[in-house]
């Protein structure tokens, strides 16, 4: 379980599996910019879980992985102003060999965070 607190101003932390994660909120929406916001997080989240994989392609093969990299662009709805698209490019190493390209892409798209969003878990709100 994942407990969620108010450590005070628009702060909110989550205490899960002995760690705490932190958030604030820009400066322009009341926060103190101490943390990422919550929606940074769930981009960082889709960022790192891809990430993950493309690693693990790469170690499981002995692989290069120096320099290799990942890059989120977002497109966010100007009129709902919710994403509407993120766009995410692995940068592989010059000397990546050309036979794995394809491989590593199919890899990195087996993102367990992705897979959560094609297909959303149900959500249930409820107090006590």
């Amino acid at each position: 379980m994942m407990e969620i607190t108010f450590p005070g101003g628009v702060r909110v932390d989550a205490q899960f599996k002995g760690f705490e994660i932190t958030t604030d909120q820009p400066q322009r929406n009341g926060g103190q910019n101490t943390a990422p916001s919550p929606f940074d997080l769930f981009l960082a989240s889709l960022g790192t879980c891809a990430g993950f994989f493309a690693l693990r392609f790469c170690q499981q093969r002995e692989l290069p992985t120096s320099g290799m990299r990942l890059q989120l662009t977002c497109e966010h709805n100007t009129e709902t102003k919710r994403l509407d698209r993120v766009e995410v490019t692995l940068h592989l190493p010059d000397n990546f060999p050309q036979k794995y390209r394809s491989a590593i892409i199919r890899a990195t798209d087996q993102c367990a965070v992705k897979k959560a969003l094609l297909d959303p878990p149900e959500i249930e709100l409820i107090t006590i």
